[in-house]
């Protein structure tokens, strides 16, 4: 046992170091301008030289509350929970039993900012040490979970892409404070997701639901980056998403068993919009469950660490989150068990089920194969160290106490 625990450690740190910036400056090359410079170098006794160890960057307060967290404890942070109007006693179990970390509001409400703070906070009630992130898909036109006194009646993506940057940024500002006032942490929104011209009609996620900016990189990119800016302004944090581009497709993921793009590649242009989303400094990027076979086709996007990968590779270094993975057709033939744990092994941080019996099982999973792997369980560790600092940028909770 002390020797497992030893190598858990151990993995622990390699996990949280690595993606950090190495402590200490690269000795510089040595010049060689002049002849008596190298005849003093060549006529030199050699001198015996210790190899230099780089020196591991300190813990971050949230990385070493993560560091310290039981295997449950971490796993839990790892996965959102659906909760459908208001939390009912098998809900708050759930939560409690399964130490779950985030909460996503389902269905649409129309109890206004004043029923959905009451909501809220009876879902805070009954969390746990570390908070609950609460996320809602708040997009505008036909996705707007939330609706009644107090929020606005927000336009579709199409609509908003009408409007000024400068405009929508403000509009964006003053539907964030709504959704602040309401208890909401994480929006789920912008969508990013580039429609070429003239397939809006058969895309059935994105364009025939009037989600999408525009069908140019460009111009996704200047009016999410606008809402990205002026959501944020109210602390309330946005998401990115699908990555890496729902917008060739036809199939929509939460109905369709596979969903393909034969289209879309690593360094494909439509990445743009995370490019700037990134440089916007979003709080998250979701990973979509379709197949983008010029990338990886091996599996959906979010079990993929090239994908994934992808991601990171953008220099994003904030929280990767799934779509759903609880009811959605794509992931069905997964075990529900291993849907979160193939999420995290790619790379992500925070799966997302809007059903509360497949979170419960997920969080389950990432517990037994975190206790059966070491390697698995430092990078469970590491990923719920991101949820914390993601929680604490918003409000949430506190790694410093």
């Amino acid at each position: 046992m002390i020797r497992r625990g030893l190598i858990l450690l151990g993995l622990v740190s390699l996990a949280f170091t690595g993606c950090q910036t190495p402590v200490g400056p690269t000795p510089a090359p040595t010049a060689t301008g002049s002849a008596s410079a190298s005849s003093a170098s060549a006529t030199a006794t050699p001198s015996a030289s210790t190899p230099a160890t780089a020196t591991p960057a300190p813990l971050s307060a949230c990385q070493r509350v993560a560091s310290e967290m039981s295997v449950e404890d971490a796993a839990g942070q790892l996965v959102m929970m659906g909760v459908t109007g208001s939390l009912d006693a098998t809900g708050a179990s759930v939560l409690s039993s399964s130490r779950i970390g985030s909460v996503i509001l389902m269905g649409t409400a129309s109890g206004g900012v004043k029923g959905t703070a009451s909501r809220v906070a009876a879902i805070r009630k009954a969390g746990g040490d570390h908070g609950i992130l609460v996320g809602v898909d708040q997009e505008g036109g036909t996705v707007r979970r939330l609706q009644g006194a107090g929020f606005s009646t927000m336009p579709s993506a199409v609509e908003q892409a009408a409007m000024s940057d400068a405009d929508l940024r403000t509009a964006a500002h003053t539907w964030g404070s709504e959704l602040a006032r309401a208890g909401i942490n994480l929006d789920f929104a912008p969508v990013v997701d580039v429609v070429p011209p003239g397939k809006a009609s058969t895309n059935e996620p994105i364009g025939k639901l009037k989600r999408g900016y525009g069908s140019t990189p460009e111009k996704v990119a200047d009016k999410a980056t606008a809402f990205i800016e002026g959501l944020q302004q109210a602390n309330v944090g946005a998401t990115a998403k699908h990555f890496p581009n729902l917008g060739q497709v036809t199939g929509n993921t939460d109905f369709a068993a596979k969903v393909v793009d034969s289209v879309t590649t690593a360094d494909d242009p439509a990445l743009l919009p995370y490019r700037r989303a990134i440089a916007a400094d979003v709080a998250s990027i979701m990973v979509s469950t379709a197949y983008f076979t010029r990338i990886d086709g091996s599996s959906p996007a979010a079990f993929s660490p090239t994908v994934v990968g992808l991601v990171r590779g953008l220099g994003f270094t904030g929280v990767i989150t799934s779509d759903d993975l609880g009811a959605a057709k794509a992931v069905a033939s997964v075990p529900v068990k291993q849907r979160a744990v193939r999420f995290v092994r790619a790379g992500g941080d925070l799966a997302i089920s809007v059903d509360p019996s497949a979170a419960s099982a997920m969080v389950a999973g990432l517990v037994e194969q975190a206790h059966a792997d070491p390697a698995f369980a430092a990078q469970v560790r590491a990923s719920a160290a991101r949820v914390l600092e993601l929680k604490q940028r918003l409000g949430v909770a506190s790694c410093d106490s």
